[in-house]
């Protein structure tokens, strides 16, 4: 069947979003339980992602921090190196970059209306076309190396049809119990998938009661694994990712490293190195992990965690900044568990609930009732951006204004008018 082609980055996006299964809107609805889709839809595009060496990163949290990390490790090498995250923050093209720039708009477009046809039949989820978009636009850009994010688990993630030169899985925590399980080892047994046959993993968290887990998997497929917590980092690396919790990520960074160097990959300059892990943001574009928007009067940080584990690493760095009076923007997804995170935030604050402008977006009415049930106070907002105006409005220059617990909150304020009026001295 021939459909009327798209003219314009716009309506491409419309489609994508309307008509595709996809999680913000449609949470676990649009999980897929096979790689069957994805495996289809690259092979009728020829199975781009086998036209250049990957590497997979897993994790419940920190993966960003350590995809972006590595691919500017590997730009700053020399490598053309492709990156693959998700979810984006302010542009759909985030998902999608060579050496740090994004996508072209047309190349999306006519991705869409070439595989039009191809998308219809098949009916992938966003997820999917959005992955299988990235192979083709690595396999074109002719990329010598691409980071490939897992989206979401790793047995079953779409990314899962690729063969890595190196397998990495940051670390384990709560989240997605309803799709990968209730506990820490069904968690990690969902995380161990990415393992493939002959292929170092790296891990990157010494957490002793599901190690064997992963040394099961790893042993079956006569995987060697690397635990990063052994591993020494040379103490003159200043990491431009600032927070407690990144200490970790570095270690896990510099040890995946290590491991393309010892198997050929590539040769590491120390200098080189040092550059890429102090310049992460400006050489891949990575945005909202403990974000500075406005460094004083009063300070606004935004950071992207989002489920206990990442809450908790995100409260540990709360405590150590200094501070009159905390100002907490926050919204969460309807289907978040909720019960632990609230054992966790800092009761002491001052908070603006808000709804996340999105389908699953929680009530901000809902949230603030919630709240106050658990002894937290503070003001709903209809969106965001009026959150934020309100905290702004009611800190001193000595207070501190931090947005977090969701990123579609922070992707709704960290580039919005307040932040840009604030920037600009208004």
């Amino acid at each position: 069947m021939q459909y009327p082609p798209f003219v314009s980055f716009e309506q491409t996006m419309d489609f994508l979003y309307s008509r595709l299964p996809f999680f913000t809107r449609d949470g676990k609805a649009a999980i897929k339980n096979s790689l069957d889709n994805i495996l289809s839809l690259c092979e009728k595009l020829g199975n781009p992602q086998t036209n250049y060496p990957c590497i997979h990163i897993a994790g419940t949290n920190g993966k960003g921090s350590t995809s972006h990390s590595i691919a500017s490790v590997l730009q700053t090498h020399g490598f053309k190196t492709g990156l693959y995250t998700s979810p984006h923050l302010l542009d759909f093209r985030e998902r999608i970059r060579v050496d740090g720039n994004l996508a072209e708009k047309k190349f999306v477009v006519d991705f869409v209306n070439t595989h039009r046809s191809l998308i219809e039949n098949i009916n992938p989820s966003f997820f999917e076309i959005t992955l299988a978009m990235a192979f083709e636009y690595f396999s074109k850009e002719k990329v010598d190396v691409a980071v490939i994010e897992v989206g979401l688990g790793g047995r079953l993630d779409s990314t899962n049809i690729i063969h890595p030169l190196v397998s990495v899985i940051t670390n384990i925590s709560y989240d997605h119990q309803d799709l990968l399980g209730d506990t820490l080892p069904q968690i990690a047994a969902e995380k161990a998938g990415i393992i493939k046959n002959n292929t170092p993993v790296v891990l990157g968290r010494n957490q002793g009661e599901i190690l064997h887990v992963f040394e099961n998997k790893a042993q079956q497929n006569k995987a060697p694994i690397i635990k990063a917590w052994e591993k020494q980092i040379p103490e003159n690396i200043d990491f431009e990712l600032k927070g407690i919790y990144q200490q970790e990520n570095l270690k896990t960074i510099y040890t995946t490293c290590l491991v393309l160097q010892d198997i050929g990959f590539i040769n590491l300059n120390q200098n080189l190195l040092e550059d890429a892990l102090a310049n992460v943001s400006k050489y891949t574009g990575l945005r909202g992990r403990w974000e500075i928007l406005h460094a004083s009067g009063p300070r606004v940080i935004a950071d992207t965690g989002h489920n206990e584990d990442g809450l908790q690493q995100v409260v540990n760095q709360l405590k150590v900044e200094k501070y009159k009076v905390l100002h907490f923007v926050i919204g969460m997804m309807n289907d978040k568990k909720r019960d632990k995170i609230w054992k966790i935030l800092p009761q002491e604050a001052v908070y603006y609930f808000c709804k996340p402008n999105v389908p699953r977006g929680l009530s901000e009415s809902f949230l603030q009732e919630e709240a106050r049930e658990k002894g937290f106070f503070g003001s709903a907002y209809a969106s965001c951006e009026q959150a934020l105006e309100s905290a702004l409005k009611n800190a001193s220059s000595q207070d501190l204004v931090f947005i977090g617990a969701s990123t579609f909150v922070v992707a709704e304020t960290i580039d919005c008018e307040v932040i840009r009026k604030l920037k600009n001295g208004k």
